[in-house]
Order: structure tokens, then C-alpha cells, then sequence
């Protein structure tokens, strides 16, 4: 059986993707949509803008060797605007992304995130400048995003950051994972729909 994961630590290198309304057709094109699983989810994201028509590399971050294998993606404002599809949020996870930290985020887009177990974390424009410059600088700084503080330190320095309390309770109590809860639980997931009419053809 599944055990419940408790999200209260994540640590590891960080990519930046700088400009304001990325929206999640730009992170996931709408013709990756039609696939039946999430399986090949992590080849996809920015696939056009990483990628010309004949297939041949362009200049992007996520294609930058220098930040490969990183687990922190940081953003600027409104990331993961538009359409509410799923998929944004299980290309970046699938790619690797662990967190996501930025100025602000469309409500729809964190809540996705939230219950795949990728916190969405806030910090100040000043202060996303200032972790783009660092991680541009150097590619290999490891940084550590505390769900439990509510920082994110890196060199020494330490910096607040922020997410609604619902999201942190539910990432940092292993509640973001239903499924996993309900098979933990699941002689009371069988005593509660024993009771229910619906689940036992309304017999009296």
C-alpha cells in the first residue's frame, strides 16, 4: 500500500523562466491535450517555444545544459494563466520541476499543482529578480524551499516566502494526495459507503 507523503522540504538546483502571463497553452501546446495518459507529459513543455518546426533545438532554459536536472523552477507574474488544463502542471512535474516559486500565480494553475504535490510559492518581484540573477550566475547553486519556515535559503541568505495556508497543510499533513489518503483509509472508505443508498442499490 501507498504511504502518505508529507511535502515539507524541497531542495535541489532551480531554472529561471522570466515574463510576466505565461499562459498554459505556452506551457503545454493544446495538441499534447489529445494523449490518453500523463506518461509523455515531461517531454513536452515550452515544446515551441524549445524547439523550431524541424525539430531542431532553439534557446531556452529548459534546453540549457547548465540547468539540467534542476527540481525549482522560478517565475515572474500571473504563471499559468488561461485555460485551466492539468496537463500544464504535469508537464513541468514529469519534466522534473518540484517547485515552483514566483511573484504571483493563476488560482487555477496552484491548485493543480497542489494536488500533484508541486507547491507554488510566493515572493516579492525584488526578490525573484533576485534569485533569477543568482541561479543566471550560477547554474549550480542549490536551493532548499521550506514549506514548515516558509523560505527559501540558498548560499547563506534566506528569503520568505509565501502560499496559502490550505495549500501548506495539505502538502506539509500528505492530505494533497486523496488517493493515497482514501487507500490508507480504506476499511472507513468501505464502513461510510456500506451506509450509503447510492453505493448498495437503496435497499432499506
Amino acid at each position: 500500500m501507498s504511504e502518505i507523503v508529507k511535502i515539507t522540504k524541497i531542495s535541489g538546483t532551480a531554472v529561471p523562466i522570466r515574463g510576466n502571463d505565461i499562459d498554459t497553452d505556452r506551457i503545454i501546446p493544446a495538441r499534447y491535450l489529445k494523449e490518453v495518459t500523463f506518461a509523455r507529459m515531461g517531454e513536452y513543455p515550452f515544446f515551441d517555444e524549445r524547439y523550431d518546426a524541424s525539430g531542431k533545438k532553439k534557446d531556452h532554459p529548459f534546453n540549457d545544459p547548465e540547468y539540467k536536472g534542476a527540481a525549482i523552477l522560478f517565475v515572474n507574474k500571473n504563471f499559468g494563466c488561461g485555460s485551466s488544463r492539468e496537463h500544464a502542471p504535469q508537464a513541468l512535474y514529469r519534466f522534473g520541476i518540484q517547485a515552483i516559486v514566483g511573484v504571483s500565480f493563476a488560482a487555477i494553475f496552484a491548485g493543480n499543482c497542489t494536488i500533484m504535490g508541486v507547491p507554488t510559492v510566493t515572493v516579492g518581484a525584488k526578490e525573484i529578480e533576485q534569485l533569477m540573477k543568482g541561479v543566471e550566475d550560477n547554474p549550480r547553486t542549490e536551493y532548499t524551499v521550506d514549506l514548515e519556515s516558509k523560505t527559501i535559503s540558498y548560499d547563506g541568505q534566506k528569503i520568505a516566502v509565501d502560499l496559502p495556508e490550505t495549500y501548506r497543510t495539505a502538502l506539509t499533513t500528505g492530505s494533497w494526495d486523496s488517493t493515497t489518503l482514501l487507500r490508507a483509509n480504506l476499511d472507513q472508505v468501505k464502513n461510510t459507503a456500506a451506509k450509503l443508498p447510492y453505493m448498495t442499490g437503496f435497499s432499506s
